[in-house]
């Protein structure tokens, strides 16, 4: 299992420095998002700034960009960073789609499905210069000429990732993707019982087995080395559980512990914009379920004891510094066996 970290930045001119940091310190991947900034940006001063580190988005929305825009922003970031980018992509949901981004939207799982074949036959034709000849039900790509076509790359295999919660979205992912981004709204049971299943059964319908499939996901934690820290990632913890399970699309997450009536009377609390009350429906147990509670010189092996089988990398839902002074994130990643430069 890999230790990843979040690229969680207010400004562009932080980015170069911040995955340098990460990158000295021994995170497997630098993840970068799509919430209130383009995950894509940020990950182009990175590219140019690192060695080592891996690269990725997480996620991008995957309907808001054409195949060809996408296809060329990763073409970019893959040939600049030397083969160490991944393209996660997640769906998002239709209000976001439709009254955030203006984009139409239908049933995601087909749509998407056809997004990342479309986008591999983009890539395709820059490497190879095969024929432009997708056509689809949502997208088509008919049209590439020489001057259009960047072109040949060292390392032309980017790994996709696909964003899952529910049964449909992951046996999806298993179907045509390289790897599941799994939703940190999950609990390891949650992982045995629906998500890993429904993977599994999207690879054998492509004729395919789990090997070589990635599980990458962010973990709601609860540590810290006083008492104030502790509690502040405990409300944290609680306030993000508690808004998630009142997403009615990620309600199953909640359903499999027989949950399902709390994440409708979280629902109703949020469209009566009672957020300061939310936390306090989670209690000790659903929190337990969701988060690694552990203190810091033994959370990387309750980490490990949580995900080990289920998930093959992760990074922490909380603000992880690139800078390391007191030595703690350092003696983390020591536990995972990765940890970088000592200096």
């Amino acid at each position: 299992m890999k230790l990843d970290v979040r690229l969680r930045i207010r400004d562009l001119r932080e980015a170069a420095a911040a995955a340098q940091g990460y990158e000295r310190l021994g995170y497997g991947t630098v993840w970068s998002s799509e919430v209130g900034h383009c995950p894509f940006m940020p990950l182009a001063l990175a590219a140019t700034a690192t060695q080592r580190v891996g690269l990725g988005t997480a996620i991008a929305i995957s309907f808001v960009r054409s195949p060809m825009v996408t296809a060329s922003m990763a073409w970019d970031l893959q040939r600049a960073s030397g083969g160490r980018l991944t393209l996660g992509l997640g769906t998002q949901v239709r209000a976001h789609n439709e009254r955030r981004y203006s984009v139409p939207w239908t049933a995601p799982a087909p749509r998407v499905r056809e997004l990342i074949r479309c986008i591999r036959a983009i890539w395709e034709s820059f490497q190879t210069n095969a024929p432009a000849a997708f056509k689809g039900e949502h997208y088509q790509f008919t049209l590439m000429t020489p001057t259009n076509n960047p072109g040949p790359i060292d390392h032309p295999h980017i790994p996709i990732q696909l964003a899952g919660v529910n049964p449909i979205m992951c046996r999806t992912a298993g179907e045509v993707a390289d790897g599941l981004q799994v939703h940190s709204f999950h609990s390891a049971r949650y992982l045995r019982e629906v998500v890993r299943p429904a993977a599994e059964e999207g690879r054998r319908r492509a004729g395919k087995t789990l090997d070589g499939f990635e599980f990458t996901s962010g973990l709601f934690v609860v540590t810290g080395q006083t008492k104030a820290e502790i509690e502040q990632a405990d409300r944290a913890a609680r306030d993000r559980i508690a808004y998630y399970a009142s997403t009615p699309g990620y309600r199953r997450v909640f359903d499999t512990h027989g949950w399902g009536a709390v994440a409708d009377e979280l629902k109703l609390m949020v469209r009566r914009g009672e957020w300061e009350r939310i936390a306090g429906k989670i209690t000790d147990e659903m929190l337990a379920e969701f988060a690694v509670v552990a203190p810091p010189e033994r959370l990387a092996r309750a980490i490990q004891e949580r995900c080990r089988g289920l998930l093959d990398r992760v990074a922490l839902y909380l603000h992880v510094p690139p800078e390391d002074p007191d030595g703690r994130w350092r003696a983390l990643l020591q536990g995972f066996g990765q940890a970088g430069a000592a200096a």
